[in-house]
C-alpha cells in the first residue's frame, strides 16, 4: 500500500468509528448546546485526535528511522543500513537510501584512495628534495666549517666549532624529517623493523616510555597495507605525544585469524567527548583504503583515571599474495 493510501486509510478508520458512535450512541445535541453535551463532543474529538496521531506515528515510523540515520551517518564508518520491511513507497524509499549510502561510500573510498596516494607521492617528492638539495647543501656547509675551524685561530675556532655543531644538529633533523616523510626502512627491512624504528625514534625525541610487543610471524601484507599500518602507528604515537599528555605508550602488532592487528595504547587523558580531529579522520580514511576497521576506545575500564586511549587497526590479509 502506498504512503498516500495508508494515511488516507488510517484517517478513514478513525472518522468511520466516530461516525458509527454518533449513529448508534443515544446522544443528542440540544439547541442551545448543554454543558454536558459540549463536554462529550470535546472528549470525543480529543479521542479522535489522539487515535489519529497514534496511527500516523505507526504509519510514518520508517520515515523517522530514515531521518535519524540521515543525521548520524558517517561515510568513514561504512555499513550503516536501514532494514527494509514490507513493501510500498516507504520500503522503496529505504532501499533507495541504502543504495545511495553504498554509492557514496564507494565514491568516498575511491576519492580518499586517490588523495592518499597523491599525498604519499608528494611526501616522497619532498623527502627526495630535502635529501638531495637541503641535505647535500648542509653537508657541504658542514665540511667547509670543519676546514675553516681547523685553520682558524683559537678565539674564532671555538665559534666555528659551535656553528658546526648547530649545523650538524640541523642536518640530523632534516634526515629525521626525511625518514618520517618516506619510511625507506619499510621497503628495505619490512613492517616490524619500520614500526620498531618509529617507536624508538619517538621515545628518543619525546621522552615517552614506549613498550613494543611485535609478533615475529606476521602474515605477509602488500606494500599499501603495510604503509597504512605504519602511518596509523605514526599518527597514534604523535597524538599520544602532543595531545594525550601520556607518559607510557604500548605498541603491538599481532595476527588475529585472517587479520593483522595494530594497537597503540597510552595512559593519557583519553579521547573524551571531543569531536574527532583531522588526525583521527585521516586514520579512518587510510583504514578504508585497505578495507580495514579502526576502533578508538578508552584504554582503561570505565571510571578509571586516567582513561587513556586505545587505537586498534584490524587489517584483513586479503590483499596480499604476490
Amino acid at each position: 500500500m502506498s504512503l498516500y493510501w495508508r494515511i488516507f486509510g488510517l484517517n478513514a478508520v478513525v472518522l468511520g468509528l466516530a461516525t458509527a458512535l454518533l449513529l448508534w450512541a443515544p446522544v443528542t445535541v440540544s439547541v442551545p448546546v448543554l454543558l454536558t453535551e459540549a463536554v462529550i463532543l470535546v472528549g470525543g474529538l480529543a479521542v479522535m485526535l489522539v487515535a489519529n496521531a497514534a496511527l500516523l506515528r505507526i504509519g510514518l515510523a520508517p520515515l523517522d528511522r530514515v531521518t535519524r540515520l540521515m543525521t548520524t551517518v558517517d561515510l568513514l564508518r561504512p555499513g550503516q543500513r536501514l532494514p527494509v520491511r514490507g513493501g510500498g513507497e516507504v520500503a522503496e524509499l529505504v532501499s533507495t537510501f541504502n543504495a545511495m549510502l553504498e554509492r557514496l561510500e564507494g565514491e568516498r573510498a575511491a576519492s580518499s584512495a586517490r588523495a592518499l596516494l597523491a599525498q604519499e607521492s608528494e611526501r616522497r617528492r619532498i623527502a627526495q628534495e630535502l635529501h638531495d638539495e637541503v641535505g647535500q647543501s648542509m653537508t657541504a656547509v658542514l665540511l667547509a666549517l670543519e676546514r675553516a675551524a681547523d685553520e682558524a685561530p683559537d678565539p674564532l675556532r671555538a665559534d666555528l666549532r659551535q656553528v658546526q655543531e648547530i649545523t650538524r644538529e640541523s642536518l640530523d633533523e632534516v634526515r629525521r624529517l626525511v625518514r618520517r616523510l618516506r619510511p625507506g626502512v619499510l621497503d628495505d627491512l619490512g613492517l616490524v623493523s619500520a614500526v620498531t624504528s618509529l617507536a624508538t625514534e619517538f621515545a628518543t625525541h619525546t621522552g615517552l616510555r614506549v613498550r613494543r610487543s611485535f609478533d615475529a610471524d606476521l602474515p605477509t601484507l602488500d606494500r599499501e597495507a603495510e604503509l597504512v599500518i605504519y602511518r596509523v602507528a605514526q599518527e597514534g604515537l604523535t597524538n599520544a605525544a602532543r595531545h594525550a599528555e601520556a607518559q607510557n605508550v604500548e605498541v603491538s602488532l599481532h595476527p588475529d585469524g585472517g587479520n593483522v592487528v595494530l594497537e597503540v595504547s597510552d595512559d593519557g587523558r583519553g579521547v573524551g567527548a571531543a569531536q574527532e580531529g583531522a588526525g583521527i579522520r585521516g586514520m579512518r580514511e587510510r583504514a578504508l583504503l585497505v578495507g580495514a576497521t579502526l576502533d578508538i576506545v578508552p584504554a582503561a575500564p570505565a571510571g578509571t583515571t586516567p582513561a587513556g586511549t586505545r587505537i586498534r587497526l584490524t587489517v584483513p590479509v586479503l590483499r596480499k599474495q604476490s
